[in-house]
């Protein structure tokens, strides 16, 4: 097991078929104790309950300092320090950039980037007494290419900060033994995206994939055990691609 003993934080995962929601049961396969983290707190003491009893879920609103310290406060004292933090709280929403609202501007770069802001500076003093630790936080493809299928401009915005935020973040703690990197996924199969197109649509996508699938959340999770054990104990700031070779720089 590459996480045994550890203690995880999850951000995002109480969708049943989301990305979160794996990575979370992923981290419990390989010994680790979850927190699991959503606005929803029911569905993440949901989420939590499924992997075992020594998993623990909270509610918690990623936008809200003080509501983000608190929740980490309280995964200390039931868990223990935490040594993985993966930042997935995040939003999308397809609209044009003449169709954006300033509500929904903020909304989505809130939940994304500032969420990710938040919950990565929260875990500091706990994995610093550590002495170690890893942050991962999600991106997207869109923020390299410019645009997705699900996300507007102010998504691949957010997402293109993210991967500034955890370029600098590493440089910055990397003396202090906290490694910092991030995932850039493709079309993934989530609640997100289930049901959102036609079987021709989703046929014209898979052309445009060498591997010839979508991908799953489970794919998304792998990378993201990679980056949270000491299989990676000696990259960050790094940005994993797991898009089946949707996009390859």
């Amino acid at each position: 097991m590459l996480l045994r003993g550890d203690v995880a934080v999850v951000t995002g995962g109480a969708s049943e078929h989301g990305i979160g929601r794996a990575t979370a049961a992923l981290f419990a396969e390989h010994g680790a104790h979850v927190a699991v983290l959503d606005i929803e707190g029911q569905g993440a003491q949901q989420a939590a309950e499924s992997l075992g009893s020594e998993h623990r879920g909270y509610r918690c609103d990623v936008t809200k300092e003080s509501e983000v310290e608190a929740v980490f406060s309280q995964v200390v004292k039931d868990l223990g320090l935490p040594s993985i933090l993966f930042n997935n709280a995040g939003v999308t929403q397809p609209r044009r950039t003449a169709e954006i609202t300033e509500a929904d501007y903020d909304r989505v770069l809130d939940t994304n980037l500032r969420g990710t802001f938040l919950c990565s500076k929260a875990v500091l003093p706990y994995m610093r007494r550590l002495g170690r630790g890893s942050i991962i936080c999600m991106s997207s493809v869109s923020a390299k290419r410019g645009g997705g299928i699900f996300g507007g401009p102010h998504y691949c915005a957010a997402k293109a900060g993210i991967l500034g935020l955890a370029r600098a973040m590493a440089r910055e703690l990397a003396p202090e033994g906290i490694r910092v990197n991030a995932l850039a996924p493709g079309l993934i199969h989530t609640d997100i995206t289930r049901g959102k197109m036609t079987a021709e649509q989703e046929a014209d996508i898979v052309k445009s994939i060498p591997i010839g699938r979508i991908g799953e959340p489970i794919d998304v999770a792998r990378a993201c055990l990679f980056f949270a054990s000491s299989l990676s104990e000696y990259i960050t700031g790094e940005v994993m691609d797991v898009n089946g070779g949707m996009h390859i720089d």
